[in-house]
């Protein structure tokens, strides 16, 4: 009797078997169990069945046992992976949905992706029906007959009842069947299957060289040329991986502030048409931010061995947000190797090195490809190549001294003067990584059109502006080389050519080993148990101050003999498995008998909890949960004490502090905060630290080109705090730069924005009409209304210069913008691209009236 048949005398009338399909069990480390699958339809909507069998094949329907019943609903998810990229057998599927987990290996075959595509299809069938879909049918089936050891090893706590199963209440937004991208969070055991295959690759794959050109270009804001042949194929040899890095790509005010532009169509086709025409090549990725684009490219015959890839971008402007400069990169993993590219935009001008050393550091901790499970940054990758206009000059050397020396091509000792050679030496950047011998010309300053060197009034010294360095073994750079040809900006393309060993698996070799594992792990799961050590369970944090990280470091270390994974799990009712200020690095790991895993606890307040501390609404502790598959959990307390700090305060609470905040009790701030406190004296008209910070830059900034578009240096950030909070005599330190950043940083701590979130849809709504943002202005609190015309004052003033401060009113609107009307907490995340472009447009136009007309009418109604 066919399955098919035997299943339909099981099931109830009128429900209909769509596809079968059996597989083994493979999680908890368990023997392997075989179980049946089957997608039944009634309806239009769609459950799955789970089968133990007494005898295999079946031959009547009391042979099966009903062990689940899972509704394809918005709770259903299904993720597959393979042991290898390279294989197209041993298929894992993850199956989960509410109180219902299953891992289960099939082999590959038309079978397999006839089930799949038909699981696929009623997923696809639930998010276009879900409104109308019935599941009560599913409550029918009597699931008597537990599985225990499924039950167990999915952890349901004894809460098996179909009526916790069966829902269909919620929406979601694709669907969620997913093929293998290496980024699924897989079962403990294929999990140390795979940390073991890793440590054996040598045994299974093979080492062949690959190809990879590099190219960065600073085109200063110009339009494309009709071939870039001198820069992309100067090699006869067609390469097999092109990575091409451009700055400053479009220059104008549009692209600056909302990210758009016509220039990067423009690019990319000149470059498409520019590559070696020997060798056929298909994109990879693109990424862009203002400026800063990237284009990976790979040979046609390659792609099949691409996989995973990702892109992340950072911006390091003023407060991090703006990104005239910074860094975009992408990321794959080419045959068994890991590559990641990172094109970079440093900060400008010859003597701020320690701010380009700054916008480094930002750029290794904030780029991160977050679709891994754990998230990748640049440095988990076998090959790192960073390149881009990193804009380190020639220091203690006059111009002409310079230029004399590069005519006689002594580049050597012109080179020791160079800022990235010493803070490279001195290990301040690019800890491991290498930059192949300088023997071309300086790649900046030129007259745009001409190979002439800078002849403007500023006369600056010709410098290595364009670099390209690398990081990673078996790299050998065949070329570094400038293109003097290209005329068209103020910098020369430069480009680089690597012989790059790449590990590629032998098949044979894999299966191999794998079965070995195997085998191994078979042996060691049936005798022993995971065990570990925590060296501290107690994390004491002292003295935590706004914006100053703590780092605290915690070892934990396999007692055991079986390799022990661990992860850091929310605990009941919570969304994370830490609070936001605290950072684990690793948060998930593995870690092999008598080895040992430091991990990296890091307190960090920032504009988003520190207002939380003001107000108890939080403080500084967390108790962790450090889990282990298979094992037992185990509990760490975080504490710590935080320095109270006018960062995070509301507008209301600063202009009441008649005082350094550091002779404020902690108590009586709270309940300020809380408006719970009675105060006697009249509060100051703004905040008094508002009117030190504007009042300094009234002083000394008026004329400083850029300000509130370049951000400024994180020490100097830390002194300007440090000054506000405790009160001193001296002169408030700082660049202008900083002062600028540390203003925008107290306005955009508080708990509340200076217009409040209830009227921030109002506002965009009323944009066309001056008449109508006046009024939403002068309806706002007292302390906030004060606020917001103080800086609108001091604005307008500093406009008043922009011959000299080279201001655009525009630019101003943008940065102010998002600080007058800022997002509410997480909703950023929630809109897209286009979205939050018409947002910024509008958010801007709000405070471009008031930057450009007469205030003197809210004014006078003011308590100045």
């Amino acid at each position: 009797m066919e399955l098919s048949a035997i299943m339909k005398d099981k099931l109830n009338a009128g429900d209909n078997v769509v596809a079968l399909h059996e597989g083994v069990l493979l999680q908890g480390w368990s023997p392997k169990a075989h179980r049946l699958l089957a997608l039944v339809e009634r309806n239009l909507s769609f459950g799955l069945f789970v089968f133990t069998t007494s005898r295999n094949p079946p031959q009547a329907f009391t042979d099966l046992t009903i062990n689940f019943v899972v509704p394809i609903d918005s709770d259903f998810k299904c993720d597959i992976d393979s042991l290898s990229a390279e294989s197209n057998s041993d298929i894992y599927i993850n199956l989960s949905a509410r109180n219902f987990k299953l891992f289960m290996g099939m082999d590959s075959g038309h079978e397999t992706n006839h089930f799949f595509n038909e699981l696929s299809r009623s997923m696809d069938l639930y998010l276009k029906n879900q409104q109308t879909l019935d599941f009560q049918w599913l409550k029918k089936y009597n699931i008597n007959d537990i599985d225990l050891e499924l039950g167990l090893m999915m952890n349901i706590n004894g809460d098996n009842t179909s009526n916790n199963i069966i829902t269909a209440n919620m929406a979601v937004a694709e669907n969620d069947i997913s093929f293998p991208t290496g980024t699924q969070t897989l079962s403990s055991r294929e999990s140390v299957i795979q940390r073991q295959m890793i440590l054996s690759e040598e045994q299974y794959t093979n080492a062949q060289n690959f190809r990879i050109y590099i190219g960065t270009w600073n085109v200063n804001g110009q339009p494309t040329l009709s071939s870039l042949n001198d820069w992309l194929t100067c090699d006869s040899e067609p390469p097999d991986i092109y990575a091409i890095g451009f700055q400053e790509l479009d220059l104008s005010k549009e692209a600056f502030l909302f990210n758009d532009s016509p220039r990067e169509e423009e690019w990319l086709q000149a470059v498409t048409k520019s590559l070696n025409s020997k060798g056929n090549y298909k994109k990879v990725s693109l990424v862009r931010l203002v400026g800063m684009m990237l284009i990976v490219f790979v040979k046609n015959k390659h792609m099949d061995h691409v996989k995973n890839v990702a892109t992340d971008t950072v911006g390091t402007g003023i407060m991090g947000k703006l990104g005239n400069k910074g860094g975009v990169a992408v990321r794959m993993d080419f045959h068994n190797t890991s590559l990641c590219f990172v094109n970079t935009h440093l900060a400008a001008h010859v003597e701020e090195y320690e701010r380009r050393n700054q916008d480094y550091q930002n750029i290794c901790s904030r780029m991160v490809f977050s679709n891994f499970i754990p998230p990748k940054t640049v440095k988990d990758h076998n090959q790192v190549y960073w390149f881009g206009d990193l804009n380190y000059r020639i220091t203690e050397m006059d111009a002409i001294s310079v230029k004399d020396l590069v005519r006689k091509n002594n580049f050597k000792n012109v080179l020791e003067a160079d800022q990235l050679k010493q803070q490279h030496r001195a290990g301040n950047v690019f800890k491991g990584y290498k930059e192949g011998s300088i023997n071309f010309l300086p790649t900046y300053k030129y007259d745009p059109g001409t190979n002439d060197w800078d002849s403007s009034e500023k006369n600056r010294a010709p410098a290595w502006c364009d670099r390209i360095l690398w990081r990673g073994n078996s790299i050998k750079q065949l070329a570094y080389r400038s293109h003097p040809n290209l005329l068209i900006s103020d910098h020369k393309p430069v480009s680089a050519l690597f012989e790059s060993e790449v590990r590629v698996v032998d098949l044979t070799k894999y299966r191999k080993i794998h079965e070995h594992i195997m085998k191994k792990l078979d042996k060691a799961e049936n005798e022993y148990l995971p065990q570990v050590m925590v060296d501290n369970t107690e994390i004491i944090f002292h003295n935590v101050k706004f914006m100053e990280p703590q780092l605290k470091e915690l070892t934990v270390a396999n007692t055991g003999q079986v390799p022990v994974q661990f992860e850091f799990i929310k605990k009941l009712d919570d969304s994370t498995y830490c609070k936001e200020w605290l950072r684990i690095e690793p948060f998930m790991s593995f870690i092999d008998p008598g080895e040992k895993c430091d991990i990296t606890l890091e307190v960090l307040i920032d504009k988003k909890s520190a207002y939380k501390m003001i107000s108890g609404q939080d403080k500084l502790y967390d108790i962790l949960v450090l889990h282990l598959d298979g094992g037992k959990d185990i509990f760490i307390t975080v504490t710590g004490n935080y320095e109270r700090s006018c960062f995070g305060c509301s507008l209301e609470t600063l202009c009441y502090l008649k005082v350094p905040i550091k002779n404020i009790p902690f108590g009586k701030l709270m309940e300020l905060e809380n408006n719970k406190s009675n105060m006697t004296s009249d509060p100051y008209p703004v905040p008094k630290e508002v009117w030190y910070l504007v009042d300094h830059l009234y002083r000394h900034g008026l004329k400083q080109e850029h300000l509130f578009e370049h951000s400024g240096l994180r020490s100097e950030f830390v002194q300007i705090r440090n000054w506000l909070d405790n009160g001193t005599p001296d002169a408030l330190p700082g660049s202008v730069h900083s002062v600028a950043e540390a203003l925008l940083i107290l306005l955009d701590s508080t708990s509340e924005p200076i217009i409040p979130y209830n009227l921030h849809a109002t506002c965009l709504s009323a944009v066309s009409y001056y008449s109508q943002c006046k009024q939403i202005i002068s309806q706002l609190p007292e302390r906030s209304k004060n606020v917001f015309l103080y800086l609108c004052a001091f604005l307008q003033e500093l406009l008043n210069h922009v011959n000299d401060n080279k201001l655009d009113v525009k630019t101003i609107a943008s940065v102010f913008g998002e600080i007058f009307i800022r997002d509410p907490p997480r909703s950023r995340s929630d809109k897209s691209g286009h979205t939050r472009t018409s947002m910024s447009r509008k958010k801007t136009n709000f405070v471009y009236h008031f930057l450009v007309n007469d205030q003197s009418d809210l004014i006078i109604n003011t308590s100045f």
